[in-house]
């Protein structure tokens, strides 16, 4: 048995983390570059598989290692389904799909949890304990990109049900450093928390056409007005 799968999962995707950080999409939205397209894309990429990761949590949930970390107050799918009812309209559950990189984390999570149910430890420590950690920031970050008032889009980030987020952490910690596993399924479960760094950073790629395009646009549309502006004013008479 192994009582230090926390600090192994932090030590053993570090390199993993700084990589997805510095995807072009998250570098952008992180100095404030947040394109509302691109967003809620990710809004309903992030719809499907916090549902698969929660369904099949819930699936698991008198498992010997999963009980231990069955927090249904870490749920997202319901503040999801309120953004994208905000940037889709009502019918956004005839709208949505996920993209092949989506796709391809749902499958990811639906395979471990019917052969590795124990590998769900990582992909739960991947996204909530990042959610959590980050969540504000990015919650802020996006209202003032996307010119969002308090509440608008942003439920996601939004934990109701922990009220000291900081303390939740460390509960959660705690519970991942007393789950019955021995060193072989520690390291099993890190290297899945690597994997699920990777599936991330392909849907962040995926978003990179769109933001891309945005941005020229954006600045196209910024040139054309200098433009249309000098056009309009008197020509400079020659001395």
């Amino acid at each position: 048995m192994t009582s230090n799968l926390a600090t192994k999962l932090r030590e053993g995707t570090k390199k993993s983390h700084t990589m997805a950080e510095n995807v072009g999409f998250i570098k952008c939205f992180l100095k404030g570059t947040v394109e509302k397209n691109s967003y809620r894309n990710l809004a309903a990429n992030f719809y499907f598989v916090y549902s698969a990761m929660e369904e099949e949590m819930e699936r698991h949930r008198d498992h010997p290692v999963l009980s231990q970390l069955y927090y249904p107050q870490l749920n997202r799918k319901e503040s999801l389904e309120q953004d994208l009812h905000y940037y889709f309209g009502p019918n956004w559950r005839e709208v949505v799909k996920p993209s092949e990189g989506g796709q391809g984390y749902v499958n990811r999570i639906r395979e471990v949890s019917n052969s590795e149910p124990e590998l769900l430890v990582a992909h739960c420590y991947t996204r909530y304990l990042g959610d959590l950690s980050g969540g504000q920031i990015l919650k802020n970050i996006a209202q003032k990109a996307m010119g969002l008032q308090d509440g608008e889009g942003t439920a996601f980030y939004e934990f109701a049900d922990i009220p000291d987020e900081k303390a939740f952490k460390n509960e959660y910690r705690q519970a991942m450093d007393s789950l019955p596993i021995d060193e072989t399924q520690a390291d099993r479960i890190v290297d899945e928390a690597n994997d699920a760094f990777r599936l991330n950073m392909v849907m962040f790629e995926e978003l990179e056409g769109n933001l891309i395009k945005a941005i020229g646009q954006m600045l196209f549309n910024s040139l054309t007005r200098r433009r249309s502006r000098n056009a309009n004013e008197p020509a400079a008479v020659n001395g």
